[in-house]
């Protein structure tokens, strides 16, 4: 049985079973949640959890299921009211972190959408011991829907004050580092590396993302990124194996519409590079 097929069933037993279970409680036909107050604050909770643990049960055990998802949604509301009253308004702790592409059993259950082909942007709050990633439960249970805000926090409250300076790489070959020493959020910048490049920038960068706290960038103006390539690639898996917080070991390629595509020190520019990498090498100046 698919969960929505259950759901007319599913949710009268819910009618019935909250004047027991929680009477407090009511059920939000528009919206199909458990509305729970705690105080004077309330909490929702979607049914589709319960639906699909339904969907899995025959009907007789549907009652138990119910019963135990109502007392288990009560008390997660419980704390998350606490949480409120703990934080205030928690919106204001909401930043947004991005990490390399998650597994789909680590991404189950958190706030994370695709930020492009190779990493995830996940919604964290940020709370010195009460921090952490923002699961959907959590998220739902606290009324926090919309998040467009997230990088707006995110940059005003911890990307303002990023260090940009040029270290020398090889003789005359700078690398431009992009830095906040502690942070856990300056990975958020990969998607706007170009900020940070010289304009006009017609061929990309070479970008590297060996903690949160950190990127490098190489801007590609020559041949010269034949030369690069392999000791950037070396700096780059180097930092992240001695990183506290490390985010990617590898190099990309930032070219055209916000684009990363993956490359390596031995292969990015020999025959294992992308075409479109290899393409770019013979349109390159020479070296001056």
């Amino acid at each position: 049985m698919e969960p929505l097929d259950a759901a007319a069933d599913v949710h009268a037993l819910i009618r019935d079973l909250l004047p027991v279970v929680a009477p407090s409680a009511w059920f939000d036909s528009g919206t199909s949640e458990v509305v729970l107050p705690v105080g004077r604050s309330e909490a929702r909770a979607s049914t589709w959890t319960a639906l699909e643990r339904c969907a899995r049960e025959p009907r007789s055990a549907w009652p138990r299921v119910l019963d135990e998802w109502v007392r288990e949604v009560g008390h997660r509301a419980f704390l998350a009211v606490g949480e409120m009253e703990l934080f205030g308004d928690v919106r204001e702790l909401l930043r947004l972190r991005i990490v390399p592409k998650l597994a789909p059993r680590d991404r189950e259950g958190l706030v994370v959408v695709p930020a492009g082909d190779h990493f995830d942007a996940m919604v964290m709050i940020e709370h010195p011991r009460y921090g952490g990633p923002l699961t959907k439960a959590r998220a739902g249970l606290l009324g926090l829907r919309k998040l467009g805000y997230v990088m707006t926090n995110t940059h005003d409250r911890e990307l303002a004050d990023v260090s940009v300076r040029d270290q020398p790489l090889l003789p005359g070959r700078d690398v431009r580092v992009v830095t906040k020493p502690g942070s856990r959020y300056v990975s958020a910048l990969l998607s706007e590396v170009e900020q940070f490049l010289p304009s006009p920038n017609e061929h990309g960068a070479l970008v590297g993302v060996p903690s949160h706290s950190t990127l490098l960038l190489y801007p590609i103006t020559s041949t010269a990124v034949l030369e690069v390539l392999p000791v950037f690639a070396d700096v780059v898996a180097e930092m992240h194996a001695d990183a506290d917080d490390p985010c990617a070991p590898g190099v990309y390629w930032s070219h055209g519409e916000r684009r990363l595509t993956p490359l390596t020190g031995s292969a990015g520019a020999g025959a294992g590079a992308p075409t479109e990498f290899s393409a770019l090498l013979l349109r390159l100046p020479e070296v001056p």
